[in-house]
């Protein structure tokens, strides 16, 4: 049995469609039992509470972990992730299939240094494990985490290139691991075909919405008060100021083959996404940023 937790959200509920439309028995953890997810057995439990979820570990053998990012404190995420694991030792589950981010490192910022402490006790835990660390998420355009002003401009703080890639490719890969038509073990950096700065992704924007997208994109240094006027809580301001460096200087700039390598397709362009969602693209997508 697979045990999906995050089903409802934007990778693990593209991977609960994949697996009811192939007709792959899946079972997902959910927070109320109103929850409805198609093709799964849904069982309530918390991972806020160790308690409740052994039933839905019972005859797990194989696991995909995803939660809510570190936003704003990453002590809720490593507690919640950490109780999974264990769940799954304590209930001999073989193998999960964690989900984490591109840029990974020990004592790095939120989400990095969150990832990195996960994944080092996943690795001592005894359990097999695939790690997938994709890159920004396209999705997030159309999620209100990518910033735009009132006037419908990219507000983008992160100088470096990014190579975005697609949930669903996310989701592809996981399937493909938890299937068994990709191998399982290792860590796996999940970009898209290319790598944008932010003026070329306003480019992109401009072209695909046949209207002018400009770019507000504030130094590193002018940051904090912006943040902090915009109500990012200050215990976060520090891990995104660091985080704006890091992407600055290049950390989510790699393009890899990893989703080819691992579902034998070729990973969804930034321009095909941008012509799917173009109706929604088309509002105003962060407006509670400004607000």
């Amino acid at each position: 049995m697979i045990l999906l937790t995050g089903a409802t959200g934007t990778i693990g509920g593209a991977l609960a469609r994949r697996l009811a439309a192939d007709g792959i028995p899946f079972r997902a953890l959910v927070r109320r039992g109103s929850v409805a997810i198609p093709g799964a057995e849904v069982i309530v439990g918390d991972l806020d509470d160790p308690a409740t979820l052994p039933e839905a570990f019972a005859d797990v053998d194989q696991f995909f972990l995803n939660t809510a990012g570190p936003y704003p404190d990453e002590r809720p995420v490593i507690t919640q992730q950490l109780a999974a694991i264990d769940a799954a030792v304590a209930a001999g589950a073989e193998h999960i299939v964690k989900v984490s981010a591109v840029g990974a490192r020990t004592g790095g910022p939120m989400p990095f240094g969150t990832h990195a402490k996960i994944e080092a006790y996943l690795a001592d835990s005894g359990l097999a494990g695939t790690v997938l660390r994709p890159n920004t998420v396209m999705q997030n355009l159309v999620r209100a985490i990518t910033r735009f002003t009132p006037e419908g401009d990219l507000f983008e703080a992160f100088g470096g290139k990014i190579a975005y890639v697609d949930a669903r490719d996310v989701a592809d890969c996981a399937y493909a691991v938890l299937t068994g038509s990709a191998p399982r073990g290792g860590a796996h950096d999940l970009t898209g075909p290319g790598a944008l700065t932010a003026a070329e992704l306003a480019a992109a924007l401009s072209a695909g919405l046949d209207r002018e997208i400009g770019l507000v994109q504030p130094a590193v240094d002018e940051l904090e008060p912006i943040l902090a006027d915009q109500g990012m809580p200050e215990s976060y301001i520090k891990h995104f100021v660091e985080l704006t460096r890091l992407v600055t200087a290049g950390a989510l700039a790699d393009v890899t083959t990893a989703v080819t390598d691992l579902t034998g397709n070729s990973p969804r362009s930034i321009e095909a996404f941008i012509a799917e969602h173009r109706d929604q693209l088309r509002g105003s997508p962060a407006r509670s940023f400004w607000a």
